[in-house]
């Protein structure tokens, strides 16, 4: 049973659904959004069917619940709880539907792409003349603003600049030619 507050059935009866889901959203929405993801293993897509699930039965209690009240979070929290709990029973009951991937087939982050994007960008940096790498390591590796820049070089201002884009321009260029990047 949603819990009650004190003269709020007659107050929620009148306010508009758009109202009471909007307070229920902007007071309560990331809390529970970030719980139901937790719950689910970090599936956000899920965490967020959850939810939606959770506002809509307490939209159906609307005239008994105050979207602003604290003592509806625990409420929320046991809703968003049993929702999944009720999921998980349910995907273990069924056996799993033709086409749908088994944990097998399922993709898995091993950090293959990000080393060989990495080692194709190196590649790339050496192509470049040593200025524009040196202008490229101090302003987006050593993350130094122009002005640190040119006291590191001992060149004006307007040169790290006119080098920093050339070459970025160079970078790209060679990095489209390995199919890193799409034509502008």
């Amino acid at each position: 049973m949603p819990p009650r507050t004190r003269g709020a059935h007659t107050a929620r009866a009148a306010e508009p659904t758009e109202e009471f889901l909007r307070a229920l959203y902007h007071r309560h929405g990331a809390v529970m959004l970030r719980f139901a993801a937790r719950l689910t293993g970090g599936d956000w897509h899920r965490a967020e069917d959850v939810f939606q699930e959770t506002a809509i039965r307490a939209w159906q209690h609307s005239g008994e619940l105050d979207p602003t009240a604290e003592t509806l979070r625990p409420w929320l929290f046991a809703v968003v709880r049993n929702l999944v709990i009720d999921g998980y029973r349910l995907r273990r009951a069924r056996p799993p539907e033709e086409g749908e991937p088994g944990p097998a087939q399922l993709p898995v982050a091993d950090g293959v792409d990000h080393t060989l994007t990495r080692q194709v960008v190196v590649e790339a940096l050496r192509e470049l003349s040593a200025r524009h790498r040196e202008v490229l390591l101090h302003l987006y590796y050593l993350g130094r603003t122009v002005t640190q820049t040119a006291e590191a070089l001992g060149v004006p201002a307007g040169t790290v600049k006119s080098r920093s884009y050339y070459a970025m321009r160079a970078l790209s260029d060679s990095l489209r030619g390995r199919g890193l990047t799409t034509p502008d």
